[in-house]
């Protein structure tokens, strides 16, 4: 599609499904656009910043119209609701941009270079959100060099892209690079976005586990979604080699992912564990019961078979005998343990 509106030219619209367990129908809407506006006031609107320009996606440019027969857009209170979308800002600087710009090839950036980068990623200005200078080098340390024309910063609710010299204009480099901006790099972004989204269901359906009955049935259930998310999405690597990989890493760095994984993993795996020794506890409960009922028996049906004794009266007598034997023996302390064992598989306390 081709719309314009307000100093916006949208170039199309990609759907990316990204269905899951409990949300099959799910997707993320990417819109392109080309920004004829000052970019960073743009994006302070869309991020919804104090005093900021009007909302741009409202009138052509609002999602129930773009979406129209075509996708229901989330009323923003479900499990993948976002406050706002998450921006991708590619900014080409022109020559009297000199803040953002090397002053020759070989120079190294100037601070303010990175400073505009985390304002683009971040949707802010100093005003909206003063950076600690105590945590300002951690923060720009963490720009990815892709090369000496440019770098990017992933951050929470935005990623940039900044030039750092200047656009010459069609036919210049940067038109290579917004090329691989709107494509491998947004793929990366997007797995990111898509390994966000399951670890946070994984995360939901682990504090439910102990929800109700049949525990060692949502064990399983969890343990194949945990599964199938590590064969299908699980990857810190989207390319062989190269700044996708980069992008990738920095965007599950930012929301926690590997960490959040391996929690989910370790609490999994003491769930699991619970679950075997419900079941172990269980199975020897109902052998004692097994040994508790068997053995009256079987010693009184012995001794009248040993005595050639065929009378039914002393066979009731001998079944009657042994009913008393085991439930004298099921109130012994051997017995309540018998009958806690068994009422264990149905227990579902978390492990301590």
């Amino acid at each position: 599609m081709s719309v314009d509106h307000d100093g916006l030219h949208l170039h199309g619209m990609e759907l990316l499904r990204t269905a899951t367990a409990r949300y099959q129908d799910h997707a993320l809407a990417v819109l392109h656009f080309t920004a004829t506006r000052p970019l960073l006031p743009l994006l302070r609107a869309i991020g919804r910043r104090p005093d900021a320009e009007p909302d741009p996606f409202t009138g052509p440019f609002a999602p129930e119209s773009l979406l129209a027969d075509i996708a229901e857009v989330r009323d923003g209170t479900g499990t993948f609701a976002i406050a706002r979308p998450y921006t991708i800002a590619f900014l080409t600087p022109k020559a009297q941009h000199t803040p953002a710009l090397r002053s020759e090839p070989t120079a190294v950036l100037p601070p303010s270079a990175d400073q505009w980068l985390w304002h683009l990623a971040s949707r802010s200005t100093a005003a909206d959100f003063p950076l600690a200078p105590e945590i300002a080098a951690d923060q720009f340390g963490q720009a990815v060099r892709i090369s000496a024309d440019w770098s990017a910063l992933v951050l929470r609710h935005g990623a940039a892209f900044l030039g750092h010299r200047a656009d010459s204009g069609d036919g210049d480099f940067y038109d290579f690079g917004a090329l691989h901006a709107r494509t491998v790099y947004l793929d990366a972004l997007l797995l990111g976005s898509l390994q966000r989204d399951h670890i946070d269901e994984l995360t939901e359906e682990l504090s439910e586990v102990f929800d109700g009955a049949r525990l060692a049935r949502k064990v399983a259930a969890l343990e194949r979604n945990i599964a199938r998310f590590r064969s299908t999405y699980w990857r810190q690597h989207l390319t062989a080699h190269g700044p996708a990989n980069e992008l990738l890493l920095a965007f599950q760095a930012q929301h926690r992912l590997p960490v959040r994984f391996a929690e989910i993993l370790a609490e999994a795996a003491d769930n699991s564990r619970l679950v075997q020794t419900q079941e172990s506890q269980q199975i020897s409960g109902a052998l004692g019961v097994l040994t508790i009922l068997g053995l009256p028996l079987g010693s009184a049906l012995g001794i009248l078979q040993v005595l050639g004794d065929e009378s039914v009266a002393h066979l009731l007598v001998a079944l009657g005998l042994s009913v008393a034997a085991t439930a004298a023996v099921l109130t012994t302390r051997y017995g309540r343990l018998v009958l806690s064992s068994l009422r264990g598989g149905t227990r579902h306390d978390p492990p301590a």
